[in-house]
């Protein structure tokens, strides 16, 4: 996978010398503690770092500063030991552009009432000292998640994982580099989009490159790397025998190994983590990509099919999220419907370009005619998508801000055998049912093109778009249209009133 080192989350603690040098050299040693419990827990996608106690503005105006331009650190868990008067934290916090997450815990989780006194209420004073935190950060705007309970509580390392998830994905996608090859589709709409405003908001570069620039990487593979990636494929899926050694389109799987090696030199030279492709501009190409893109996916990349780049910087960021869990995360679109009453299914799938993440059979890798694109027939991988929980999320530029669309579904076995449907599929029952899915979806413009994630949750997702200060729209089994409509009125008075005139 090809995914980015360990990143760190700072842990800054809060007090103050009016306690004295006893008092701060235990807040330092249970505040280590603390830190130490986080980050040998299995929860955190980021190693936990602590810092010295704060104490004076200075000292934490620096560690905010130091935070912002370390390039390992993604963001900060801020605790107030004891009482850490919040003037001294107005620089600092103001300063702050990493995401923020306001830990409201204590170091002990029972109180000692036969021998509590003012020493040990001096030392354990977070229950009014984080509320002075609490204060001052919401006097400022400053927008973080609050978290309370002991770090011994499942619960609550399990929501500052989901914290930290957001945040390693949103610094993943504020250096991201996106790779277009050719344009968008001809006359599509919602694949458009300001790819300055996104930059400016994600930080993300999104820039064309010629296919025919592809197409020579492409036909500068070695003969031998191509047999040996071929030999791969025959020990990873279940190949058609018409592509194997002896088979009659055994050529087809090579050329389509050596779009994959060709692609993969491309990308890998020029630091690209994502791209997109667009069968209407396949210049000296001979298939469209398909297997390519699917196995490339496997591997982290973010990927949007007819020149949807919004889409591809949606993917990898929700790749890197999701490293290391179980589930899947895919490109994906909804094709087709099950209409029949209550018992409605959605089928999501793409031409070719399905990611194998998301299925825990073995894909078939097959060849079969396509219909578009001009060109060879393209070899891909089938197979069913795994059942069980997940999502799918689109994001669409509505020019004045970007908007994250979001169904909660639960993906399903077909409920017949699928024999002449030769693409990888997910047939899914959006929640809370078909038609509030469906026009709430459509009410809110989210796009066609999604990634489906069987990973991470909606709640980690609802984190990313705080970071990015972006709009979140959730449809789940609460969902009812008309509070829907009236969420989105909402949002759109006050996003507007948030960007200024």
């Amino acid at each position: 996978m090809i995914m980015p080192k360990r990143r760190e989350l700072w842990f800054l603690t809060g007090s103050q010398g009016l306690y004295g040098a006893d008092t701060l050299r235990q807040v330092a040693a249970q505040s280590q503690q603390i830190a130490q419990a986080l980050d040998a827990g299995a929860d955190l996608a980021a190693r936990v770092v602590w810092k010295p106690v704060l104490t004076d503005p200075a000292a934490i105006r620096r560690a905010c500063l130091d935070a912002n331009s370390h390039d390992d650190c993604v963001g900060v868990i801020a605790w107030m030991h004891t009482f850490s008067p919040a003037k001294m934290w107005i620089a600092g916090v103001d300063a702050l552009a990493e995401p923020m997450l306001h830990l409201h815990t204590q170091s002990n989780v029972a109180l000692p009432w036969a021998t509590i006194d003012m020493d040990f209420i001096n030392l354990n004073q977070a229950a009014h000292g984080d509320r002075e935190f609490g204060y001052i950060q919401t006097r400022l705007g400053l927008a973080r998640t609050t978290v309370a309970g002991h770090v011994s509580d499942p619960t609550v390392t399990a929501r500052i994982g989901s914290w930290a998830r957001a945040a390693v994905g949103r610094a993943e996608l504020r250096t991201l580099k996106l790779a277009r090859f050719g344009d968008n589709m001809r006359d599509v709409a919602v694949t458009e989009g300001d790819k300055v405003a996104a930059q400016l908001r994600f930080g993300g570069s999104v820039n064309t490159y010629g296919v025919n620039d592809l197409v020579a990487a492409v036909d500068s593979i070695a003969d031998g790397r191509v047999t040996d990636l071929v030999k791969e494929y025959e020990d990873t899926y279940r190949v058609a025998a018409e592509l194997r050694r002896d088979g009659a389109r055994h050529e087809s799987l090579r050329y389509a190994a050596q779009i994959e090696l060709g692609l993969r030199d491309f990308l890998t030279a020029g630091g690209f983590h994502a791209f997109t492709t667009n069968f209407e501009d396949l210049g000296g190409l001979r298939q469209l990509p398909g297997l390519a893109v699917q196995r490339l996916m496997a591997d982290g990349y973010g990927f949007g099919g007819e020149g949807d780049w919004k889409t591809a910087l949606l993917l990898r960021t929700l790749k890197v999220m999701s490293a290391g869990l179980t589930g899947g995360t895919s490109f994906m679109e909804d094709y087709t419907y099950h209409l029949e009453p209550g018992r409605e299914l959605i089928l999501g799938a793409h031409m070719l370009e399905v990611c194998p993440s998301i299925t825990a059979a073995m894909p078939s890798c097959e060849i079969h005619p396509l219909g578009i694109g001009d060109r060879d027939d393209p070899v891909r991988l089938v197979f069913d998508a795994s059942p069980g929980p997940a999502f799918v999320v689109g994001l669409a530029d509505l020019g004045d801000r970007f908007r994250l669309v979001a169904n909660e579904i639960d993906v399903v076995a077909p409920p017949e055998p699928l024999p002449r449907l030769p693409v990888a599929r997910a047939i899914w029952r959006p929640r809370p049912d078909w038609r509030t899915s469906t026009e709430t979806w459509l009410t809110a413009g989210g796009p066609h093109h999604t990634v489906l994630s069987a990973a991470v949750g909606t709640s980690t997702l609802a984190e990313l778009a705080d970071m990015l200060g972006v709009e979140l729209l959730v449809i789940d089994a609460e969902t009812t249209i008309r509070r829907f409509v009236n969420e989105i009125r909402s949002n759109q008075a006050y996003y507007r009133l948030a960007q200024g005139f």
